[in-house]
C-alpha cells in the first residue's frame, strides 16, 4: 500500500462490529497502517475466515463479545489493556430497523437502543478510564445522517444515531482536558452486505431496480463504499487530526446539503 501522510495516533485500536461492512474495511486499513486491532463482535470468525478477510492474526484479534452486556465489555477491555494497551476506540457496531413511531414495536425499539446506544456507552464507559490514566486517547463514533435529518420509516434507528451524536459531543466536552478526542462520522447509504440483504429480503425480484433507486437517493448518484468511510476514520484517528474534537463529519454524496 502507498505510504500515507497520516499516522495513527496510537497503534492500539479497538473496533466494534469489525467483522463485516464498514467495520471490516476500517480493520483492514488500520492494519495496513501499522495498527494492532482488537475486534469486538457478537460472533468470532474462525481462523480460515480471518485469512479470507486478508487479515494477519498476529495483528488483528477477534473477540466474541455482546456489547450490550456491560460486564462482558469490562472484562475483555481489562484483558486488552493488560495485553496490548488502548489508544483508539471506534464504536462501529450497529443495527437498523424499519418503522415509524406507531408501527415500531417496543421490542424492536429496545433492541436498536441496546445495540446502538447502550453498546457504545458500555464501550466508552469501560475504556475512558484507561485513556484518562494515560492522558490521551481517540474515540470515533459511527453516527448517521439520520441523526440530523428526517429519514422516512427510520424512527428507532434515527433515535439511536441521534443519541450517538449527542454522546459524542458530551464526551468531547467532558474529556478535552484529559487528552481525549471524540468525533463522529455520519454516512449516508453505504453499499455493504447489509444493504444487499435488506434489498433481497424486502424487494425479492426487484433487486436491481431497488439498488438503482437507493443509489440515486444520493445526489452524487451512487452509494458510498466502506473503504471511503474507513479512509475518513483513519484520518480522524491520526496524529494529524489532533486539533479535531467534538465534530460530526457527514460523508454522504451530497445528501445533507444538496438533496432538495
Amino acid at each position: 500500500m502507498p505510504s500515507s501522510p497520516f499516522e495513527l495516533a496510537s497503534p492500539y485500536v479497538i473496533v466494534t462490529g469489525g467483522a463485516s461492512g464498514i467495520g471490516l474495511s476500517i480493520v483492514k486499513l488500520f492494519q495496513q497502517q501499522g495498527g494492532h486491532i482488537d475486534v469486538l463482535d457478537i460472533q468470532k470468525p474462525d481462523a480460515a475466515a480471518v485469512t479470507v478477510m486478508g487479515l494477519d492474526p498476529q495483528n488483528v484479534h477477534f473477540h466474541a463479545v455482546d456489547i450490550t452486556n456491560q460486564q462482558e465489555v469490562k472484562d475483555i477491555i481489562s484483558v486488552i489493556a493488560i495485553q496490548r494497551g488502548i489508544g483508539i476506540l471506534i464504536n462501529n457496531a450497529g443495527i437498523a430497523n424499519i418503522g415509524n413511531a406507531v408501527n415500531t414495536s417496543e421490542e424492536d425499539f429496545m433492541k436498536v437502543f441496546n445495540v446502538n446506544v447502550r453498546g457504545a456507552y458500555n464501550c466508552m464507559h469501560a475504556i475512558i478510564p484507561f485513556m484518562e490514566e494515560q492522558q490521551e486517547g481517540v474515540i470515533l463514533n459511527m453516527a448517521s445522517i439520520a441523526a440530523t435529518l428526517g429519514i422516512t420509516d427510520r424512527f428507532a434507528y434515527s433515535m439511536s444515531k441521534g443519541a450517538i451524536l449527542s454522546m459524542t459531543l458530551s464526551v468531547a466536552r467532558d474529556y478535552i482536558k484529559k487528552g481525549i478526542r471524540c468525533n463522529a462520522i455520519s454516512p449516508a447509504r453505504v453499499h455493504t452486505p447489509f444493504v444487499d440483504g435488506f434489498i433481497n429480503k424486502h424487494y425479492p425480484g426487484q433487486q436491481a431496480e431497488m439498488y438503482e433507486k437507493l443509489s440515486a437517493s444520493q445526489p452524487i448518484g451512487r452509494m458510498g463504499t466502506p473503504d471511503e468511510i474507513a479512509t475518513l476514520a483513519f484520518y480522524l484517528c491520526s496524529k494529524q487530526a489532533s486539533f479535531i474534537t467534538g465534530c460530526d463529519y457527514p460523508i454522504d454524496g451530497g445528501f445533507t446539503r444538496l438533496n432538495n
